[in-house]
């Protein structure tokens, strides 16, 4: 199913004037490095090329993230469901098929490899919110629960949350904490954020970001292969 989305939205994007999946993220490229010249500048000079991102400033590591679900992104700010001003201008400068397209090309990069570090099995917290959540006392689901096994993410709703920058991770539930974010489906993230202290984000956020990312593209082949 995962690769049935990644490659209709490719589709979408040739049936909007673009000649087909390899040109399709070849765009994506152009406007990674580039921009696109009518407003939108390059995604790399806060995300890089690479996709990997920047931990210290907050921005986010797009590399190996599913293809809609960042599409979906880029139309939320664009819409105004999410709030950035920064990413506003940028997504509002980009046409729907340059959005598939830098989408494309971004869920096709490697996701970068981070090795597990004894800070998982000491943050005992985190671990406990990510993969068992706290039912007795706050009915607060598991991470994992929607986010998929290892937070390697599920569809184009639940993005994968393993290998994220923890700085990013906290900036966003308490965007939702915050009604500053509402792009979640049936207000999901908003219910489980306000349930979240501050020791809690921080817990989960620094968890998370150890684990080890999974590729876009790796768990789209091995969806199909099964």
């Amino acid at each position: 199913m995962r690769k049935f989305l990644f490659l209709s939205s490719l589709a979408l994007a040739s049936t909007l004037g673009l000649a087909g999946p390899a040109s399709a993220e070849e765009g994506g490229q152009r406007i990674a490095t580039q921009g696109n010249g009518k407003g939108a500048t390059a995604c790399m000079s806060c995300h890089q090329a690479d996709g990997a991102g920047l931990e210290s400033a907050g921005f986010p590591r797009l590399a190996g993230l599913n293809p809609d679900y960042l599409a979906a992104q880029l139309e939320a700010f664009q819409t105004g469901t999410r709030k950035n001003p920064i990413m506003t201008p940028i997504a509002k400068a980009l046409s729907g098929p340059e959005r598939l397209s830098v989408a494309a090309y971004y869920a096709a990069q490697q996701a970068p490899y981070k090795p597990l570090s004894a800070g998982v099995a000491e943050n005992a917290r985190g671990k406990a919110l990510a993969r068992v959540g706290d039912w007795r006392q706050r009915d607060l689901p598991a991470c994992l629960q929607c986010h998929g096994p290892n937070a390697a993410g599920v569809g184009s709703s639940f993005p994968a949350l393993a290998g994220q920058h923890a700085s990013y991770i906290q900036a966003q539930l308490n965007a939702w904490k915050q009604g500053d974010r509402r792009n979640d489906p049936g207000g999901l993230m908003k219910a489980v954020a306000d349930k979240l202290d501050a020791a809690d984000i921080r817990a989960v956020a620094a968890y998370l970001a150890v684990l080890p990312a999974a590729s876009a593209v790796s768990a789209l082949s091995a969806s199909d292969s099964q």
